[in-house]
């Protein structure tokens, strides 16, 4: 296998740049997500890599060979990179069987029969379609199109493989299934995986990192954790699950730990941040970090709850103090009409304003 590298890429239509200044490493063998709601330029960035997108400037490279260089002027034809790439539709050939759609890149590749046989057994194997080698797409389920799809970008051995949001079109429990085994076989086979989706609960659940992406540009790099518990700014805090923002305005900042006060004059202890010229700052914390406790103390404060909704696994709650308005969410119902409510620190990000884009 190999490392993929992008050095600078950027990719322009006309004026508008889908992708702009692009750096990322993915090590040999691991599975990086590119993560972000539509238009960011997730998908345009994974179809340069696989050459059906033509990028602007910047560098493309697999292992020791450069697919792309801006400043040369090169470019390696999409089909002379060798790469799997399985698109969101499956695009499989509806006319012809599951094993003749696995068969007809290693026809091109001018590979003998007897080694395209042992191939194809090998590849529906590692899916677990083998059984349905006779079968035409059409006589199969999304469930099983998707597994074929994966199974004819595998059977030619690549050394990097490209999927574009390749559970969208199945339903939410048979996706959450499709990403375990794909997960597991990804690791199985230590293919290099660069992996689309706008889907947050899909990322964390299958990348050994995320790049989130908004408007051209990668706005984090990191492991599911770092991405979720550290964000980086307010759009991925935003982005990457749900959290509250609070304004806020900086009371003190030192280096190790910041005190803001609050539209209703609690004040809460977070760690540092940057604020606005005029000391505005913004607070994100997530609704399940909120506590309720049953006495004051430091970042407590009292609330109205205001609304509840049940989602079976918890409840979540809107409440109210003053001005203030946010979300908690607990696994036990809430019945009293007031509550105190305890902001962890350690759980509470500073930033100087909102995010406002896609």
């Amino acid at each position: 296998m190999a490392d993929l590298v992008l050095e600078n890429l950027t990719i322009n239509y006309g004026a508008v740049a889908a992708v702009e200044n692009l750096n990322i490493h993915v090590p040999s063998g691991e599975f990086l997500t590119l993560l972000g709601p539509s238009g960011c330029g997730k998908s345009t960035t994974l179809f340069a890599v696989a050459g059906l997108n033509h990028a602007t400037s910047g560098t493309i490279r697999v292992g020791d060979k450069v697919l792309f260089d801006g400043k040369a002027r090169n470019t390696v034809p999409p089909e002379r990179r060798n790469i799997g790439l399985v698109f969101q539709s499956y695009a499989l050939w509806p006319h012809k069987s599951v094993a003749d759609n696995l068969a007809f890149p290693l026809i091109l590749r001018k590979m003998g029969k007897a080694e395209r046989d042992e191939r194809i057994r090998e590849a529906l194997g590692l899916v677990e379609m083998l059984p349905y080698a006779d079968r035409f797409p059409f006589e199969l389920s999304g469930g099983q199109q998707q597994r074929v799809a994966l199974a004819r970008a595998l059977v030619y051995r690549p050394p990097l493989l490209l999927l574009d949001e390749p559970l969208s079109n199945l339903d939410a429990k048979l996706r959450e299934r499709a990403r375990v085994w794909l997960r597991e076989l990804q690791e199985r086979l230590n293919v290099t995986t660069i992996y689309v989706t706008h889907d947050q609960a899909e990322a964390l659940a299958v990348s050994d990192r995320i790049a989130v992406m908004s408007m051209g540009r990668m706005r984090q790099l990191g492991s599911p954790r770092e991405i979720y518990e550290r964000p980086a700014d307010s759009f991925v805090a935003d982005f990457i699950g749900s959290s509250n923002f609070l304004d806020a305005k900086l009371v003190q900042n030192g280096a190790d730990a910041a005190q803001v006060r609050l539209a209703d004059g609690t004040e809460l202890t977070t760690p540092p941040g940057r604020a606005a010229q005029d000391g505005s700052v913004v607070v994100a914390v997530r609704p399940e970090r909120v506590e309720v406790v049953s006495e004051m103390g430091p970042n407590c404060m009292r609330v109205m709850v205001e609304q509840k909704v049940y989602l079976g696994s918890v409840w979540q709650y809107v409440v109210r103090a003053g001005a203030v308005e946010f979300r908690i969410q607990t696994t036990w119902e809430i019945n009293d009409p007031s509550v105190i409510v305890r902001i962890p620190a350690e759980h509470c990000a500073l930033f100087a304003e909102k995010f406002v884009g896609t």
